[in-house]
């Protein structure tokens, strides 16, 4: 006889909610997450120099004025495409740099002048111009041209008069016995100040032993042999011409400056100079 039993009670289980919201929403806020942490990184990063605005051809004219040598130094720029520079920094020192000035101008300037102290008579100065386009609070890689400036010297002297130039010989000839006992009661350099340009490499030097007999010069002071111009386009020698005040009150040439288109110039404009 078969047993009876009670049916069986059948579980229903209540429906499983979907995770696949859930997942997307964790990966999006994991996203948002790594996303945010990459910009942070990405700003703490220094930036990439590349592309930006740098200084390039930088070049200085150098002049006395007064108590100061005026130093304008011009630049170009180059790699512009990552955008102007804010500003531009240009500095000018002497020797190592223990002597220098600085400025910051806006970035797009292409000049400035800046002003050291002017080296004495007698005295050689050698120093430097350098540029740096500013980015930000960062400086772009320095361009920095070298130079010098020579002013010669000149000390009164004592001594016998150098021959007269013809046109003074003229004029003084009611005065022979004043201009045989003039002296010489000073000397006067022209120019009394030249920039230049360091010789490089010893290229003018080497030049001037290959030819010893030929000038660099194509125009005094202005220009000479691609050999003899540096880095400023300034020729790498200087030419100075010597002229004395005689004791009597008259203006003339040495004999190292005679017979010299160049010095006959500026004699020419020395002499009018003082006369006026």
């Amino acid at each position: 006889m078969a047993r009876w039993e009670p049916p069986s009670e059948q579980v229903i289980e209540p429906p499983k909610p979907r995770r696949w919201p859930i997942v997307l929403l964790l990966l999006a806020l994991l996203g948002v997450g790594v996303a945010g942490l990459w910009m942070i990184w990405r700003r703490r990063q220094p930036p990439t120099m590349d592309g930006l605005a740098t200084a390039t051809g930088v070049r200085s004219d150098l002049t006395v004025e007064g108590d100061s040598l005026s130093v304008a130094v011009g630049w170009q720029v180059a790699g512009s495409a990552g955008g102007m520079a804010d500003s531009m920094r240009v500095e000018v020192g002497l020797g190592d740099g223990r002597e220098s000035r600085t400025r910051v101008t806006p970035g797009d300037r292409r000049a400035d002048t800046l002003r050291l102290r002017a080296p004495a008579p007698g005295e050689t100065v050698a120093g430097y111009s350098c540029v740096a386009a500013v980015h930000g609070a960062r400086l772009t890689r320095e361009s920095c041209t070298p130079w010098q400036f020579v002013r010669p010297t000149a000390q009164p002297q004592k001594g016998p008069a150098p021959p007269a130039p013809p046109d003074t010989a003229t004029k003084r000839a009611t005065r022979p016995t004043a201009a045989a006992a003039a002296e010489i009661a000073q000397v006067v350099v022209q120019p009394d100040g030249q920039q230049v340009d360091p010789d490089i490499g010893g290229r003018c030097a080497a030049w001037q032993r290959r030819n010893p007999s030929r000038t660099v010069w194509l125009d005094v002071n202005q220009k000479a042999v691609p050999e003899c111009m540096g880095p400023n386009g300034k020729p790498t020698v200087a030419q100075f011409c010597a002229f004395a005040v005689l004791t009597d009150g008259r203006r003339v040439k040495t004999a190292t400056s005679s017979n010299d288109a160049y010095c006959e110039r500026l004699y020419q404009a020395w002499v009018r100079e003082r006369v006026a």
